[in-house]
């Protein structure tokens, strides 16, 4: 099967399509015919030997989240998966080829109605907004400011914001077309990347959601109210300085709040549940999924030279 691999960290160059034996599923294990691969910012980060020191070697297939049909069980496994439609969780790896194994408890039949493309935009970038928003206590009628509003994460958090009664939803982003976009989702205010600008954009924010980290996320505890919390979901800008700390800390009167935020950490019962219902909303119209662009496997480093660049609004998705 052709399968794409990290040869080389550091650009999307390193990226290169390999052939591989077709894998077979063990104990508690499925195999899946892809029709979709989503291309989430982690994907970059792997790709870039940021995470090396996290056990990541250069051989490493990326890809976390496919969707296809179920072409084989493993051992303990149900017969009754076999031809169904699923989306599935792969793990770290392994999902940017013809062919993925998933365990079971990371695999979800999909409604008929929701597209393989569509499952991969909405399957994690979901979950991490659903738990992210949570994990800050976020409540209706509180202001919420998200970092890095135009990747799937982001879109995914600025709609549920809104369905849950936000009182304010800011966005940061790169351009206007962009932050007009947003606002059909749900945005009340546009910002640039700076947290600047928005006509009677709110002062301070209740809850931030960041995706970006990065060197700049300092400056954003100033916009943030008395008791207010932020929470980091992703890391695409980089890690943040070391001493970034230091910020919330001058303001220490404004009992201002900092976390991060992983999916890890969530309960497979409870994160299933709410991918279910994901699901269901986005079959119904009632959550909206924002696929930029469909591109062959062969073309990850494409997909992956425009993520660098800036260029994704929602995310990219590999079809083998």
């Amino acid at each position: 099967m052709k399968a794409v691999a990290i040869r080389k960290f550091g650009r999307p160059e390193g990226l290169a399509v390999i052939d591989l034996p077709a894998p077979a599923p063990g104990a508690g294990q499925v195999l899946i015919a892809v029709e979709a691969i989503g291309v989430g910012g982690v994907d970059a980060v792997i790709r870039s030997g940021a995470l090396a020191a996290y056990g990541f070697e250069e051989g490493h297939i990326p890809g976390g989240e496919v969707a296809g049909t179920v072409t084989a069980a493993g051992d303990g496994v149900d017969a009754s998966w076999i031809g169904r439609r699923v989306w599935a969780f792969t793990g770290v790896g392994g999902g940017y080829a013809e062919q993925a194994i998933a365990p079971v408890e990371e695999v979800l039949p999909l409604p008929a109605d929701l597209s393989a493309a569509d499952a991969v935009t909405l399957g994690s970038s979901g979950v991490v907004a659903h738990f992210g928003l949570a994990h800050a206590r976020f409540a209706p009628g509180e202001s919420v400011l998200v970092r890095g509003a135009a990747g799937s994460i982001g879109i995914m958090t600025v709609q549920l914001a809104a369905r849950g009664g936000a009182g304010a939803v800011a966005v940061t982003t790169s351009s206007a077309e962009r932050g007009e976009r947003l606002r059909t989702l749900g945005a009340t205010h546009v910002l640039d990347r700076a947290g600047e600008g928005g006509e009677d954009a709110p002062a301070g924010y209740d809850v931030v959601i960041d995706v970006v980290a990065g060197p700049d996320l300092p400056s954003f505890f100033a916009r943030l109210n008395p008791n207010g919390r932020m929470v980091v979901v992703g890391v695409v800008g980089g890690q943040p300085p070391a001493d970034f700390g230091t910020a919330m800390m001058s303001a220490f009167r404004k009992s201002m709040s900092f976390a991060t935020f992983s999916a890890d950490t969530v309960a497979g019962r409870d994160r299933r549940a709410v991918r279910i219902e994901q699901f269901a909303a986005a079959s119904r119209g009632e959550l909206h999924t924002v696929v930029h662009e469909v591109l062959p496997l062969e073309q990850a480093v494409l997909a992956h030279r425009k993520m660098d660049a800036g260029e994704v609004f929602g995310r990219i998705v590999l079809t083998p």
